[in-house]
């Protein structure tokens, strides 16, 4: 099953793809990472259809059978808040036009998942997304390295009855 992780942003939303085998033992491996960038003086309506191109040409090129996006915890500051909650948007709408199942976790379960403790630090989450998908270096940078923390749960926490289910 290929699972689809994303960590929205405007600035940059990060991406990982994966590949889960379920054999005797869960068996993960990488199929890409990488950050979409927005140039911050480009209007918000422009960096938002970058951010929806390019998802539907990754959703195209890898045909994922789940996607996992990170949902929306309490922020600070509402400025950020609404920028993330605009990309959050258009991924979404780029999900439900390809009718592919989605599931949802907080960077707390995404940290769980990982390390199996959620309050890790960022660094020690990276080193276990290395570790887990056998790279040779740490992802980064470090929005994509999240996307693919968020897939790692989807695959550890999700079955592939319940995302057929979905679709």
């Amino acid at each position: 099953m290929v699972i689809l992780g994303i960590d929205p942003g405007t600035a940059t939303t990060g991406i990982g793809i994966i590949d889960f085998k379920k054999t005797a033992q869960k068996q993960l491996s990488c199929l890409h990472y990488e950050a979409i960038s927005t140039p911050a003086k480009m209007p918000m309506q422009d960096r938002l259809k970058i951010l929806y191109d390019d998802l539907i040409d990754i959703i195209k090129k890898y045909k994922p059978e789940a996607i996992a996006i990170e949902s929306l915890f309490f922020f600070k500051n509402a400025k950020t808040v609404m920028a993330v909650s605009q990309s959050r948007g258009v991924a979404l709408l780029a999900i439900a036009q390809k009718k592919i199942p989605l599931f949802e976790f907080t960077p707390l379960q995404a940290k769980i998942a990982v390390t199996g403790y959620g309050r890790a630090e960022k660094m020690q989450v990276q080193k276990m997304i290395k570790q887990i998908l056998n790279l040779d270096k740490i992802p980064k940078p470090d929005d994509a390295a999240d996307a693919l923390a968020i897939a790692i749960c989807c695959a550890s926490t999700c079955s592939f009855n319940e995302a057929r289910k979905r679709k």
